[in-house]
């Protein structure tokens, strides 16, 4: 889907990004992923939480090229804009993470035990893996960024 339907759709604007944006994005990405390990949390919980971590970092790359997602389906947007943006090297990830949302999905308003400690784990190591990524990217765009 293109940037210019999802725009007319009104699941899309253009909005610069600023620093102090992405600085409070990147500290969302970092509490996620630190609550994500936490073992006393259900697996449901925690792939939740890290799965918030994955969005958030795609939120990143959707504001550094200056635009936001909105409105109803906001996380569905999020993964279409952010392959669009990315391209086909990253048709890989995308395609997780939106897998990963579908699943999310179901532990937050369908059933519960669903998620697996291998399904937490695999996803806390792509986030950590995209995360470099959005980092770099980040710091082109704002090289002060910390």
């Amino acid at each position: 889907m293109s940037l210019k339907r999802l725009s007319s759709e009104g699941k899309l604007e253009k909005k610069p990004a600023n620093q102090d944006e992405i600085t409070k994005l990147l500290l969302m990405v970092e509490r996620d992923l630190k609550d994500s390990v936490v073992k006393a949390i259900s697996a449901d919980r925690r792939f939740a939480t890290a799965y918030n971590a994955a969005l958030q970092l795609s939120t990143i790359i959707i504001r550094l090229n200056g635009y936001r997602t909105k409105g109803a389906g906001h996380h569905y947007s999020t993964f279409l804009v952010l392959k669009e943006l990315l391209g086909e090297d990253f048709e890989e990830i995308t395609d997780y993470f939106d897998a990963c949302r579908a699943k999310r999905n179901i532990t937050d308003y369908v059933s519960v035990n669903v998620v697996s400690e291998s399904d937490v784990e695999e996803l806390i190591d792509e986030i950590n893996k995209f995360k470099k990524t959005v980092i770099i990217k980040a710091k082109e765009k704002f090289p002060e960024l910390k």
